[in-house]
């Protein structure tokens, strides 16, 4: 088990006084049988005049905010304390076979209806042609669970190039598949698409990733980034099997998850409206996920 302390900073600066801001946040990591929240904090300024937590419909905790005094600069700042063990997954689950893990086709197993939901397409992870054909090169008549989605894993990481110019938050799961490119949640998309397109249930997994600096490097404050991955539904069980196609590996006790959902638009970090008649603003985002043991 290892003990992070995680630091999430979001500042925007306005080139004229917002009137209003209304947001909603994701940033309080999730108590879950392998990870542990000590506590966790999140701090907005200028303080909002109706903040309003709550636990969404997939179980995160999601916060809304509304800032009605003027103001030329907003900070949501987050800070959490959290404990992460390495998931331990059913070796007879992961054997099963990846047909069984279509709830809409075996909607009598245990965990199904919970599942179905994600084995829809969703509006970030749609139904792509070539995302159903690459996906099928995984999914081979009868390949366990575990080994099909390792190996789905395993190909994206070799096919496509990490690129952080190659698309944006808006981009699709046709633009990444055509340029064979793209950063950790173009990949988790891609992925998810594979796998929906076939009626698996898989989700989308927001978070932090701990890094470590390169040899003969001190870490750097505030340089390190959110995090997204996907869980693959193992049938008959409440288990997800966590891969993590950016890096080639199932999520381990270097991962701190803070929300799940369909896609990228259920558990955005922050997201929200402002009321202005500002010209320009700027964004920055600072993360910090430090060892505490």
């Amino acid at each position: 088990m290892t003990r992070y302390r995680v630091w999430h900073r979001t500042a925007y600066t306005y080139s004229d006084a917002v009137q209003d801001s209304i947001g909603q946040f994701h940033l309080r990591p999730r108590d879950l049988p392998w990870q542990t929240v000590a506590q966790a904090e999140v701090t907005v300024d200028p303080v909002p005049g109706d903040v309003s937590p709550r636990t969404d419909w997939f179980g995160n905790s999601s916060t809304y905010f509304h800032v009605t005094d003027p103001h030329e600069a907003l900070t949501i700042e987050a800070a959490s304390e959290v404990t992460v063990a390495v998931p331990e997954y059913d070796a007879e689950a992961l054997a099963q076979p990846w047909e069984l893990a279509r709830p809409l086709r075996h909607p009598d197993l245990p965990g199904a209806v919970e599942a179905t939901e994600y084995a829809l397409e969703s509006a970030r992870a749609a139904h792509d042609e070539a995302a159903y054909a690459y996906g099928a090169d995984s999914l081979t008549p009868g390949r366990p669970i575990g080994e099909a989605a390792t190996d789905l894993m395993q190909r994206i990481f070799r096919d496509f190039d990490y690129d952080k110019t190659a698309t944006t938050v808006t981009s699709t799961v046709a633009d990444a598949m055509t340029k064979r490119a793209g950063v950790c949640q173009d990949f988790a998309h891609v992925a998810l698409a594979c796998l929906r397109s076939h009626g698996l249930a898989a989700r989308y997994v927001s978070g932090y990733l701990a890094t470590q600096p390169p040899p003969g490097k001190e870490r750097v404050f505030g340089a390190d980034a959110s995090h997204a991955w996907l869980a693959v539904w193992l049938p008959g069980t409440d288990q997800w099997l966590a891969i993590d196609p950016t890096n080639n590996q199932w999520a381990n006790d270097r991962y701190v998850t803070v929300a799940w959902g369909r896609d990228y638009g259920d558990v955005s970090p922050v997201t929200g409206i402002i009321f202005t008649e500002a010209k320009t603003s700027t964004l920055r985002v600072q993360v910090d996920v430090a060892p505490l043991d």
